[in-house]
């Protein structure tokens, strides 16, 4: 007798949009740590480094999508910052601009969860954007700001492969 198997169907990669425009924005303290992981991408897109490390816990946990180890602490973001190449005119194509984008945030106390989608844009020229799924987990202090407390990237689409015409 046939073994039957179950079809399972390909995972859902949300359609490439603009994400602001068709992203319901989370109300309550769920919005507060969404505003923050949105004005961290906000700085990365500028290169305001240290406007990043203040949305971060100095012992954050990164699972870096571009990295095969747990990153631990600031020691090892600023090892893997310093390895990153710089982008060569007419190289690679280099990244031009990262959206976060349909969150589900959840707070429990002083702790919150966030899932998103980031979007990564390259150019110039017309590539492919990367589609990464994230999570990050977020500790209230006792003076009632957020840090990120763990981060983690998983690329379910790889970007930058050129497009036709």
């Amino acid at each position: 007798m046939p073994t039957h198997t179950p079809h399972t169907p390909e995972p859902h990669i949300p359609e490439p949009h603009t994400p602001a425009a068709h992203t319901p924005q989370p109300a309550g303290e769920a919005g507060v740590v969404w505003s923050l992981l949105t004005g961290m991408y906000a700085a990365y897109e500028t290169g305001d480094r240290e406007a990043i490390d203040a949305c971060l816990d100095p012992e954050a946990t990164i699972w870096d999508s571009a990295v095969p180890g747990l990153l631990r602490g600031r020691a090892d973001l600023e090892r893997v910052r310093a390895a990153r190449p710089a982008p060569v005119p007419g190289g690679a194509p280099a990244e031009t601009g990262v959206t976060a984008y349909d969150p589900v945030a959840e707070v429990f106390g002083d702790t919150a969860v966030l899932r998103y989608w980031l979007r990564v844009e390259f150019g110039p020229g017309r590539f492919s954007p990367e589609l990464v799924r994230n999570t990050a987990v977020l500790r209230r202090s006792g003076t009632g700001h957020w840090r990120i407390v763990h981060l983690h990237e998983d690329v379910a689409q790889a970007g930058g492969e050129p497009l036709p015409s």
